[in-house]
C-alpha cells in the first residue's frame, strides 16, 4: 500500500509531489508530459511559451516553491502593461493614461471615461476588500473574495458601451477566459485592480521557461511519477482509497492511504464517485472557458520597438493580449541577441471562433494581427506553434462564492488541489496542492506514531 497517490502532473499535483517527496508516493498523469496548463520549450537563449507565464514573488506559495526546488525567477524587467489599437502603440506612462491617448470617436471616449470611474470606485472597494485580516484563514480570506460583488456579471455591472469602450474592457477582463457576461461584477473588478497595480504581484519570470520548474519537480520524483496513466475511478474503503487507472492500455489498480486529487474540477468530479454529494455538485457546478495561445520565434537581429515591453493588450484583434517572452533576455543582456520570442493569448469568445480553424488558419491569423501590432515581426518568424485549451481556465461567475464552503471541506481521505480553489491562478494552484500535501503528511504521521505505538 502507498503512502499517498497522487492524481494530476500539473502544478498543483508536482506542488504535492515534492512536498511528499520523502513518503511512498506515486503521482499518476493521463498525459505524456507533466505541467498542464505549464507549458514551455527551450529555443537556445529563449523559450517558447504556451501556458501561464508570470508568478508571485514575496511571501507566497510560488516563491517558496521555487527556492525549496532551486529554480530562478527574476523580476519582469520594462513595461508590463503596453496597448495597441487603432493604429497607436503605446508602451510607456501610466496604464490609466492609455485610453486617452488612442485615437477613438467622442462618444466612446466618454462612454469609457464613465464606466471607467465606475470601475475605479469598485477597485478601490476591491482593495479594501482583498487586505489579508488579522486571525483570518486563508480560507476565510477566498471566501470573502469569492463573496465581492458575486450576484451579477460584470456586463450587468458595466451597461451596454460604445464599441470601441467595450473593446478596451475586454482584454482586462476576458483574461479570465470567460467573457464580459459569464464573469462576475466582483472578478472583472480585481482583474482591473491587478492591471491598474502593475502585476499586483505576479511579476516575476522563471528563468529558462516555466516548464523549468514542472521538469526539474518531475525529474526530482523520478519513477514516482507514471505518464500516460489514467485515472477512471476513486473508492474510498475503510482504511484506504482505491484509486483504478489504465496504462499501455492496461487496467491497473493501487490502494494508498491518502489520494490528492489534482485534476480539473470536471475531471475529479467524474473518477471521485464516492465523495460527498454536496462536494461533487460543487465539482460539477465549476465552469471553464476556453483559450487558445501560440508561441512565435524570430530572427531579427536589431533592437526592435518590443525589445522593452512585456505585455501589450490588444483590443479588436485575434488575440487579446501579446506577451514578449524574450523581454527577461533582452533586458538583462549587456547586448541586443538576435531574435524574440512571442506568445499570443485568445481567451472566450477569441477561443471559440479561432477553435473553429484548423492550425493553419490559426497561424495565419496570429500573424497578420501580429504584423500590425509589431510592425515587421511576421517577416522573421522562423517558427511557430499553436496551442489548443478547450478547458482551459476556472473563472468566477455569479454565484461562484456559494460553492467554496463545500469544496473546501476537509473529511474523508481525498484531498483536493487545483487552480479552481481560488482566484489566484498558479499561485491558488500551488498553494492547494502544498495545503494538502501538508494535512496528508500530518495525518501520516500520526498514522505511523499510533502504528509504532501498536507495534510496542
Amino acid at each position: 500500500m502507498k503512502d499517498v497517490v497522487i492524481v494530476g502532473g500539473g502544478i498543483a499535483g508536482l506542488a504535492a509531489g515534492w512536498r511528499l517527496r520523502h513518503w511512498d508516493t506515486l503521482l499518476l498523469e493521463s498525459e505524456h508530459r507533466v505541467g498542464g496548463r505549464v507549458r514551455s520549450e527551450r529555443r537556445g537563449p529563449y523559450w517558447m511559451n504556451w501556458g501561464g507565464h508570470v508568478y508571485a514573488g514575496g511571501n507566497s506559495a510560488t516563491s517558496w516553491l521555487l527556492n525549496s526546488t532551486g529554480v530562478e525567477s527574476v523580476p519582469v524587467p520594462g513595461s508590463l502593461a503596453g496597448l495597441s489599437m487603432n493604429g497607436k502603440l503605446l508602451l510607456k506612462g501610466r496604464v490609466e493614461s492609455y485610453p486617452f491617448r488612442v485615437p477613438m470617436p467622442m462618444a466612446a471616449r466618454v462612454g469609457m471615461v464613465r464606466a471607467g470611474a465606475k470601475v475605479a470606485l469598485h477597485v478601490a472597494r476591491y482593495a479594501r476588500t482583498v487586505q489579508r485580516r488579522r486571525g483570518e484563514t486563508a480560507a476565510q480570506h477566498q471566501q470573502r473574495i469569492y463573496d465581492f460583488m458575486n450576484d451579477r456579471s460584470f456586463q450587468d455591472f458595466i451597461g451596454d458601451l460604445p464599441e470601441d469602450a467595450e473593446a478596451l474592457f475586454k482584454p482586462t477582463v476576458t483574461r479570465s477566459s470567460a467573457d464580459m457576461d459569464q464573469l462576475s461584477a466582483g472578478s472583472g473588478v480585481g482583474y482591473f485592480s491587478l492591471v491598474w497595480n502593475i502585476g499586483g504581484g505576479l511579476s516575476r519570470s522563471i528563468l529558462g521557461g516555466p516548464s523549468t520548474l514542472t521538469q526539474n519537480i518531475a525529474a526530482a520524483l523520478g519513477d514516482k511519477v507514471r505518464l500516460g496513466a489514467s485515472v477512471d475511478e476513486i473508492v474510498h474503503k475503510n482504511d484506504s482509497v482505491l484509486v483504478r487507472y489504465r496504462q499501455d492500455g492496461v487496467e491497473r489498480e493501487v490502494e494508498a492511504r491518502y489520494v490528492v486529487l489534482a485534476t480539473p474540477a470536471t475531471v475529479s468530479h467524474r473518477i471521485a464517485v464516492d465523495l460527498d454529494p454536496d462536494v461533487r455538485e460543487a465539482l460539477s457546478k465549476i465552469v471553464y472557458g476556453p483559450y487558445v495561445s501560440a508561441a512565435f520565434l524570430s530572427d531579427e537581429t536589431g533592437r526592435q520597438v518590443w525589445d522593452d515591453a512585456y505585455g501589450i493588450a490588444t483590443p479588436k484583434r485575434s488575440f487579446n493580449v501579446a506577451l514578449n517572452m524574450s523581454n527577461v533576455v533582452h533586458g538583462y543582456a549587456a547586448e541586443r541577441r538576435p531574435g524574440s520570442s512571442i506568445m499570443t493569448f485568445s481567451p472566450g469568445a477569441l477561443a471559440r471562433e479561432l477553435l473553429e480553424h484548423d492550425d493553419d488558419k490559426i497561424r495565419r491569423i496570429y500573424l497578420d494581427d501580429l504584423d500590425q501590432v509589431l510592425p515587421g515581426f511576421a517577416d522573421h518568424v522562423v517558427e511557430a506553434e499553436i496551442q489548443r485549451w478547450p478547458t482551459g481556465s476556472p473563472y468566477c461567475f455569479p454565484g461562484r462564492g456559494k460553492l467554496q464552503p463545500a469544496l473546501t471541506r476537509r473529511g474523508g481521505r481525498v484531498f483536493l488541489a487545483g487552480d479552481y480553489l481560488g482566484t489566484f491562478y498558479t499561485e491558488t494552484a500551488i498553494g492547494t496542492g502544498l495545503s494538502a500535501a501538508q494535512e496528508v503528511r500530518s495525518l501520516l504521521a500520526s498514522d505511523r506514531q499510533i502504528s509504532d505505538r501498536h507495534a510496542a
